[in-house]
């Protein structure tokens, strides 16, 4: 097993570095207008949050919060979340290192379709539960198959076709209920070289509206009754 984890650790870093290398700043600039103008809504700057999935630590760099703590198999997560996140360095779909109830808010972002199986993803989604308050959210962003049913398997690490409505049907079947479901919310990547200018971006999660024309990512949310 630790062979296998260090094998894919290395993966993740290779894949990382190839995809996103040199585009640090823009990612890290957009993810505070994202934390700032929308997920701050959803998190106070008391939270402990857990950033599940969190790559290069973007979203647990800019939220607001009292506790952080971020989960990845990439090594590099730990450099770039030292000083502001606990970093875990492990399998999401084993036992995670927290006592039940601690967590406010479980973030995911572009994740669960990277798993092995769906059996992982409810594995995980389990021990999200049993991790998070009674109240406490789990928010789940990731790309609709629905609106890049071709493009979506141009990424080598797309392993599992998720919707609004997958999403939303296993966090129910988990014991979560659904208290945001938007099938178009953030357009589909920011890997493919034609970023947006950053007032670009401020505006657009100013307007709605405009998810309904370019968003080509889901947005679920739900809570632990």
């Amino acid at each position: 097993m630790g062979k296998e984890m260090d094998i894919r650790s290395t993966d993740l870093q290779e894949e990382y570095q190839q995809r996103f290398q040199g585009a640090d700043l823009y990612r890290d600039s957009v993810w505070k207008i994202l934390c700032d103008d929308f997920f701050s809504t959803y998190i106070t700057p008391a939270s402990v949050v857990l950033d599940l999935g969190a790559g290069w630590g973007e979203f647990s760099r800019n939220i607001q919060a009292g506790k952080k703590y971020a989960m990845d198999l990439n090594p590099d997560c730990g450099k770039r979340v030292a000083g502001h996140s606990t970093f875990l360095h492990q399998d999401c779909s084993t036992t995670w290192p927290i006592e039940d109830g601690a967590l406010d808010v479980v973030f995911t972002s572009n994740f669960f379709e990277h798993l092995p199986s769906k059996e992982l993803v409810d594995k995980t989604l389990r021990e999200a539960l049993r991790c998070l308050k009674r109240g406490g959210k789990i928010i789940c962003l990731g790309p609709n198959i629905k609106f890049v049913p071709g493009s979506y398997w141009d990424y080598w690490d797309h392993l599992i076709p998720i919707t609004e409505e997958s999403m939303a049907e296993t966090l129910s079947l988990k014991g979560f209920r659904i208290v945001r479901k938007l099938d178009r919310f953030l357009p589909y990547t920011m890997s493919g070289g034609k970023n947006p200018p950053l007032f670009a971006v401020r505006l657009y999660m100013k307007l709605a509206l405009a998810w309904r024309f370019f968003g080509k990512q889901f947005l679920v949310i739900a809570e632990k009754p």
